[in-house]
């Protein structure tokens, strides 16, 4: 093994150990984002209003970084790892479609950056399986998934793995569903055992940027629209499948003849239709009409087909002129800038808990 001496650095603060050519260069009111997906599967209308229109917006006022979360895809695709590195590429060309500029936004690819894995085993010290399984959100995956008593280890110890891929990056603020606040609140209770326990401040707390949008149902009436479900219109979708997706959607099985007076809540047309129709006046008069009754439901779907192929056609045509070597290179080029900051904030964390090592 050869003979090591430990070498006992003096405590810092964040801001004197962490001398980047990024660091400098941003405001100190600038918001870090750091978001993104796991690459499962295509993307889809669900991702695109909950949270890819917001991401175009956002790169143009913050720092924005995307993180194609592939190590975290493999707790679910453990036996199928092809299929997630497959969907690398996917995920990449749907950013660019629907407008996520990489020249101003940072997409990279998580299991490129090791130190995740040296922080994230850090922070599991700091953490009990019993709090694990009392976040709400795992707990209800767990519920979804069957797992019962089997729970994979990788999948219970998920908020440690996203707090370590928050705090790595120097992360101000994370948008997110309101279903993630726990894992936020659960991020920022280690950064405080963390910072406490080591007498520091190289690790810093988060924000959840909330999202306003509520989330898109799935096209069988389902609570959300879900890649696993296979109930989404897909980005990627022909327009002759959004179609049939289209003319396929639940409504309201009560609502026989266009005479009858139907329900709007629960109704998916309507659902899509209060996310994408521009005019939302005109919604809000059809629903007064289908609930009056005299409004047929192949109406409406026309109207919606009408609308989503003109949203998905332009999106459609700019990501069949990405190739998969191109959206590579990009999340490829994007894991180099991160890497960058994910070794001097480990530095940082290293000379903070004294796992700093010089040979004898």
């Amino acid at each position: 093994m050869g003979n090591f001496k430990r070498v006992n650095y003096p405590k810092k603060s964040f801001a004197t150990c962490f001398k980047t050519t990024f660091h400098k260069s941003m405001s100190e009111t600038k918001k870090v984002l750091l978001t993104g997906d796991r690459p499962t599967g295509p993307l889809h209308l669900g991702h695109y209003v909950g949270s890819l229109q917001n991401r175009v917006q956002l790169q143009h006022t913050c720092e924005q970084f995307v993180m194609i979360a592939d190590m975290q895809a493999l707790t679910d695709y453990f036996e199928r790892p092809e299929h997630v590195v497959k969907n690398v590429a996917e995920v990449v060309k749907d950013y660019l479609a629907v407008g996520i500029d990489p020249q101003k936004t940072t997409i990279f690819i998580q299991s490129q950056i090791p130190e995740l894995c040296e922080l994230t085993m850090l922070l599991l010290n700091l953490v009990t399986t019993s709090r694990l399984q009392r976040n709400p959100t795992i707990k209800n995956e767990i519920q979804l998934r069957g797992f019962e008593e089997s729970i994979p280890a990788g999948f219970l110890c998920y908020p440690v793995s996203q707090a370590a891929d928050i705090t790595l990056f120097r992360a101000t603020h994370v948008p997110a569903g309101e279903d993630q606040a726990p894992m936020i609140e659960q991020t920022n209770e280690l950064v405080r055992r963390f910072n406490y326990t080591y007498k520091t401040d190289c690790l810093r707390e988060v924000e959840l940027m909330l999202s306003k949008t509520p989330r898109l149902i799935g096209i069988d009436g389902n609570a959300k629209a879900s890649k696993s479900l296979g109930n989404a219109i897909f980005l990627s979708d022909s327009a002759e499948t959004v179609h049939e997706k289209v003319f396929s959607m639940y409504t309201d099985p009560n609502h026989i003849r266009v005479s009858d007076p139907g329900k709007t809540e629960g109704n998916v047309v309507f659902a899509y239709l209060d996310a994408f129709d521009p005019d939302k006046d005109e919604v809000e008069s059809l629903k007064a009409q289908y609930r009056k009754g005299g409004l047929g439901d192949m109406t409406l779907k026309r109207r919606l087909d009408e609308i989503l192929q003109t949203l998905l056609k332009p999106v459609r045509e700019k990501r069949a002129a990405v190739t998969d070597k191109e959206a590579l290179e990009i999340a490829i080029e994007g894991t180099k800038k991160m890497k960058t900051i994910a070794q001097n904030t480990m530095e940082a964390v290293r000379n903070a808990v004294g796992i700093v090592y010089r040979g004898g």
